[in-house]
């Protein structure tokens, strides 16, 4: 079983309109609520490939009860930690002319004291403990900025797997947990490393370097030119196919959900790096704020090159 965490969910509302006029009023074409927020994400990818999943983290007010409720339907198994305050809704707006993506976040409820300790008491004491547990995404106002590290310390005593996927301060800080994979994408693994990278070269080093910081799997996601991926014992360069992207939201949760899903059930690191590029460009399938889908996966899964690269 792989369990996530998401500390900062939202309600994503997506709306489509033929033509977005600014500074006049706008009919739209199609309205959708999913539930949202990176770890969220990664469990709703981990049910679509077949996997089983606990979803933790916050929940709160009416938007987080459309939370549970979407994600019941869906089959994804849930263990929130209720706060006193509303969640926070995202909104999408794609303009079908154009396809371009408006996208204004929330920064989250403040979460007290007390209920950050019900979390950390409800994740300490998960039974039976997960394979994976996945720490991802930003962090609402009042938990403290080392979290991930202090969560990462925690399961690494239970004996249990973590993946951290986050950025800025809570990956510079929750790294030094040594999580056994990480996947930033390039600006993250910059911001991170305190350095450009410009060129393939670049990132190559990048991982290499991550890596030696103890990291167990260092995988750096590149949009339409893939990821590189390396172990400590291999750099793989892995290479989507070329698609029509119709939208970029959760490609790399979905990247995280193949790459954890494929490891889980014992496959080698070139399995798990080909499945998880499968499953970010069919989420580039997808219109708003869909994920991917299984069968668009099985399809893409033949058609993704890895190369091994020297070390």
């Amino acid at each position: 079983m792989i369990a996530t965490v998401t500390l900062n969910p939202a309600l994503d509302q997506h709306v489509e309109v033929d033509n977005l006029v600014l500074d006049d009023t706008n009919r739209w074409v199609s309205f959708k609520r999913q539930p949202g927020g990176k770890g969220i994400n990664v469990s709703r990818v981990l049910r679509e490939l077949g996997g089983e999943t606990v979803a933790y983290g916050f929940i709160g007010g009416h938007a987080g009860d459309d939370i549970e409720r979407l994600l019941k339907e869906e089959g994804v198994h849930t263990d929130f930690t209720r706060i006193k305050t509303e969640i926070r809704s995202n909104f999408i707006i794609t303009d079908l002319k154009t396809h371009r993506q408006t996208r204004i976040s929330a920064p989250g409820p403040r979460v007290t004291p007390g209920e950050f300790k019900k979390l950390l008491d409800r994740i300490t004491g998960l039974k039976p403990r997960p394979q994976y547990i996945i720490f991802a995404g930003s962090v609402p106002p009042g938990v403290p900025y080392y979290i991930y590290r202090e969560l990462i310390d925690r399961m690494k005593v239970l004996g249990i797997r973590t993946v951290l996927d986050a950025a800025d301060m809570w990956l510079i800080e929750g790294i030094h947990a040594r999580p056994d994979i990480i996947k930033p994408n390039v600006r993250e693994a910059q911001t991170l490393l305190g350095v450009e990278l410009k060129t393939e070269e670049d990132i190559i080093c990048a991982v290499k370097t991550i890596v030696g910081m103890g990291v167990g799997i260092a995988a750096i996601s590149r949009g339409p030119d893939g990821m590189i991926i390396a172990d400590g014992n291999v750099i793989l360069k892995v290479v989507p196919p070329q698609v029509e992207v119709m939208s970029t939201v959760g490609a790399g949760d979905s990247t995280v959900a193949g790459l954890v899903f494929k490891l889980s059930e014992g496959g080698s690191l070139e399995e798990a790096s080909r499945l998880a590029v499968a499953a970010g460009t069919a989420a580039t399938l997808t219109p708003g704020t869909e994920l991917c889908h299984k069968e668009d996966v099985e399809r893409l899964l033949p058609l993704v090159k890895v190369e091994k690269m020297p070390n």
